[in-house]
């Protein structure tokens, strides 16, 4: 018998038998299961509807032709092309020439630059309402931040009221962050742009958000802008009038410090006004040691700084620099030379600055009125040979009879009168601006003790 093979007895043959019927049942019992399992297990179509909807690949364009359209405002033909969702949200990508620095060449060269925006912020920015609104009806996301502003950042930045209106009914987010950390409000910094602020206010704006990097406030922007319609809507709406920017500088500092043109000083006047009656303290100062007095004095805003000091400003306050309010107008007197920088001279001495040194008297060389009251403020002349050569000979000719004055009487003996005003003054100090103008004296002379001018010195 060969080794490979074996006697099949009735015992082994019922044993083969039993574990095959072993082998069916197994396999009919996974089979059962595995059909068990898949009707337990959703369809792929129920799936897809319940799960979390996977957002669209993004689509760019660079189509020339279909930004001009943008730009042109065509509402039919904005239609025409973006038709669908996909299309409504395109990323429109332009190529543009900017000026960068170049260490190569030494010198600044143009190199071209990719830009990206929406369909939607090109209009919005332009105030095309219609072509929003199309635009909003094919399904142009509202919110989103292509190119690092949304629509409504635009909107707001050209002061397009309709267009604002649209976005925020549509679902626009009113403190939306830029990525350069701008809130819509921050960009609301022209006249224009009032009714934007208003209706951003309306839906739910924050008065009080600050820019992420400068952390300045609306109210900041209003006031550096000068803007009395934005401030009085801000403080209407709870805006913290002492809330500090990044460098520690509040809205009364940025409304002096923006009052640079002696032609919008009226209202920039009536912004700081504000801001001091809703409790705007005049004496702080931001990082640098500069208060609202210093940068009022630096842009010789004159009216401004005599409310300033009428509320208190701190008049011999030294910046990080070592200047003083005093010497801060000193630096700018020939730029405002028909700005009445003698006026803001002597307010400052009449509320307590310290007398200006002699030779600070070569800033003021050409403005024969603001040398005259420092002079005044002195018990006698100084040496003028510090100064003397920074008069130009037109001035001289025209001033003649001050400056002849002023030679005349260096290192004399002043007037009695003008002795004993030094007196009265030295003793007041600080008070001589409320004292002198309740002194029962005539008017000529609490004028003359208050330093008024004359036109040469006596």
């Amino acid at each position: 018998m060969s080794r490979e093979t074996f006697v099949f007895t009735s015992a082994t043959l019922r044993s083969l038998r039993l574990q095959q019927e072993h082998l069916d049942w197994e396999r009919e019992r996974r089979a059962l299961a595995r059909q068990a399992r898949t009707m337990r297990r959703p369809l792929p179509a129920v799936r897809k509807a319940v799960g979390p909807r996977r957002p669209p690949e993004p689509q760019y364009c660079r189509d020339p032709v279909i930004y001009s359209t943008l730009l042109s405002g065509d509402v039919e033909k904005v239609k025409t092309i973006f038709q669908d969702e996909a299309m409504a949200n395109v990323i429109m990508e332009m190529v543009q020439d900017e000026m960068v620095w170049s260490s190569e060449l030494g010198l600044w060269a143009l190199a071209p630059k990719t830009k990206q925006t929406s369909a939607l912020r090109v209009v919005a920015g332009r105030g095309f309402a219609a072509c929003v609104k199309a635009l909003l009806a094919q399904g142009a996301e509202v919110n989103a931040t292509t190119g690092g502003s949304t629509a409504l950042h635009d909107a707001c930045a050209g002061g397009h009221t309709d267009c604002v209106q649209l976005l925020l009914n549509y679902g626009a987010n009113p403190n939306s962050f830029s990525t350069e950390g701008s809130a819509p409000l921050h960009l609301c910094s022209t006249p224009n742009t009032y009714e934007c602020a208003k209706l951003l206010v309306e839906y739910g704006a924050t008065v009080n958000i600050r820019a992420r990097d400068s952390q300045v406030t609306p109210l900041h922007v209003s006031a550096r802008s000068g803007l009395e319609e934005h401030l009085a809507l801000y403080l209407c709406h709870g805006a913290d009038v002492c809330a500090r920017n990044r460098e520690g500088e509040t809205a009364l500092n940025a409304a002096c410090a923006g009052a640079e043109r002696p032609s919008e000083g009226g209202r920039y006047y009536r912004v700081v006004q504000r801001l001091l009656g809703c409790g705007g303290d005049p004496r702080v100062a931001g990082r640098k040691q500069h208060t609202p007095l210093h940068n009022a004095c630096a842009n010789c805003s004159y009216r401004i700084t005599d409310l300033l000091l009428e509320h208190g400003a701190a008049v011999n306050l030294a910046n990080c620099a070592g200047y003083t309010p005093m010497d801060c107008m000193l630096q700018v007197v020939e730029d405002y030379l028909d700005n009445q920088p003698e006026g803001i001279v002597r307010s400052l001495l009449n509320h307590g600055a310290q007398p200006v040194h002699p030779k600070m008297l070569k800033l003021c060389a050409m403005s024969p009125l603001t040398m005259e009251v420092i002079l005044n403020s002195y018990d006698s002349v100084p040496l003028c040979h510090s100064w003397i050569e920074s008069v130009p000979p037109q001035v001289w000719q025209e001033h003649q009879t001050f400056y002849e004055s002023v030679v005349q009487m260096t290192n004399q003996p002043r007037r009695l009168q003008h002795l004993a005003r030094c007196a009265l003054r030295h003793h007041l100090g600080d008070r001589c601006h409320s004292v002198i103008t309740q002194l029962p004296l005539p008017e000529a002379l609490k004028c003359y003790l208050l330093l008024s001018t004359e036109g040469c010195l006596t």
